[in-house]
């Protein structure tokens, strides 16, 4: 489901990381133009905390220290 938020909200949300970039939709989620962390919106509310954000989609796999080899 696509991210129907009101123009004038989408104007002024930025990113809460240092750069505070603003906020693109895509799909189900608004992307940093800048970091391109993936915040949720949840009943049509954004959810811009940074410990809710998923990584940018081409960002690597977090590793896990009891996976090394």
């Amino acid at each position: 489901m696509a991210v129907q938020l009101d123009p004038q909200l989408l104007e002024i949300l930025a990113c809460p990381s240092e750069d505070h970039a603003p906020l693109t939709p895509a799909g189900d989620r608004l992307v940093c133009t800048a970091c391109g962390r993936r915040y949720p919106v949840v009943d049509g509310i954004p959810v811009l905390l940074l410990d809710e954000a998923l990584p940018p989609e081409d960002a690597p796999a977090p590793e896990h220290p009891g996976n090394a080899g």
